[in-house]
């Protein structure tokens, strides 16, 4: 660490709330993985936790300019990564996401490469050096992106490949894409999505279908929605309280310490747990952003920005999803649901968020 940087200059507002909303999160795990197969996996939660935070460290101290000149070798690795996920990865409900390593431990590559996508996007708008991006250099970075993209759609992973998307949206609208070009990027996509259904899984499609009707298949296609409206409303105003919610304690709810973590916290906390984590969520974000606002220069204003963008993109998708308003998609809850590659990649995005912080009156 320079000489010029001191650790109480660190965000630590920002860590304190991601670490509420990680406690909050092993509660609820503890809670939904009670006499289950999976009823250690709230220690485990602790244990990446507790591992974020060395990473958020070594993600600090290393000047982001100088991960920002490693951007060529990080996305050539990442898609090298990706490319022996989909061919030698643990194979888990017919998805392909995971790679071994020692001890049974699993690493969730596409995970990581969510970070390399910000950089990405930050070095080439950086470098741009310009107030207006033209479509002809937008259409040149959402190449790059879509590589990786489309070899984490192949695994098959939607919703972290859309997350992929997410950032760079973030990304050309801060950069100053035109409007015009804007809209005729909107009715493109528009005018693809009746083509791009049939490269969908048919799970993928299944899903879709059961979001506009869940009753038309509540045994099957439908279940987990439906499941978890029911949890949702079941927690009126103040909840059932821990280990109490009928529809997650008797196994209604399918994977609650995950993808519908949120149907269950808001079984057993109600309306008023609700909007609590949700004003964390709200300061966490709004917390990045300030530090986008006060960064030294461009570049770690959109790395700071695409940290804002993904966290909001991730939190959005997965409530929507919870309460019937989006697809089932399979998008984790930051900081909350169960899982190693997700805690650390969030971890890892809130130590750039604070490199950026702490250098931001270094020359």
């Amino acid at each position: 660490m320079s000489r010029y940087l001191s650790l109480r200059d660190l965000d630590w507002p920002l860590i304190f709330i991601a670490l509420l909303i990680c406690a909050v999160g092993v509660v609820q795990i503890y809670s939904a993985t009670r006499d289950t197969g999976w009823q250690d996996s709230w220690w485990k939660q602790i244990f990446y936790i507790l591992g974020g935070l060395v990473l958020l460290w070594i993600s600090v101290s290393v000047d982001y300019h100088s991960l920002l000149n490693q951007v060529p070798l990080m996305y050539v690795t990442s898609v090298l990564a990706l490319l022996g996920t989909v061919a030698v990865g643990t194979q888990v409900f017919g998805s392909r996401r995971w790679i071994p390593l020692p001890g049974g431990a699993h690493l969730q590559v596409s995970e990581f490469v969510k970070l390399v996508i910000i950089l990405l996007v930050a070095r080439y708008l950086t470098e741009l050096k310009t107030d207006e991006l033209e479509l002809r250099e937008m259409l040149k970075l959402a190449g790059l992106v879509v590589i990786p993209t489309v070899l984490v759609l192949k695994q098959p992973d939607l919703g972290t490949s859309l997350t992929y998307l997410a950032i760079l949206v973030v990304g050309g609208f801060l950069a100053g894409l035109r409007w015009k070009y804007m809209a005729v990027i909107a009715v493109v996509t528009v005018l693809v999505l009746p083509v791009s259904w049939h490269f969908l899984k048919p799970y993928q499609k299944a899903r879709l279908v059961s979001f506009m009707d869940p009753d038309r298949d509540p045994q099957g296609t439908g279940y987990q929605l439906i499941q978890s409206q029911i949890a949702v409303g079941a927690g009126g105003m103040f909840g059932r309280g821990v280990a109490k919610g009928t529809q997650t304690q008797l196994r209604f709810l399918p994977v609650p310490q995950t993808d519908f973590i949120f149907s269950a916290f808001s079984e057993e906390h109600g309306f008023v747990g609700v909007v609590v984590v949700l004003a964390c969520y709200f300061i966490l974000i709004m917390r990045i952003v300030q530090n986008a606002q006060t960064a030294a220069d461009r570049a770690g204003m959109y790395l700071c920005m695409g940290v804002a963008g993904l966290l909001l993109f991730h939190m959005l998708v997965n409530v929507g999803m919870v309460v019937g308003r989006m697809p089932v998609t399979g998008i984790p809850l930051p900081f909350m649901s169960a899982g190693g590659s997700n805690v650390w990649s969030n971890f890892l995005a809130l130590g750039l968020v604070n490199n950026v912080r702490l250098r931001r009156f270094v020359n």
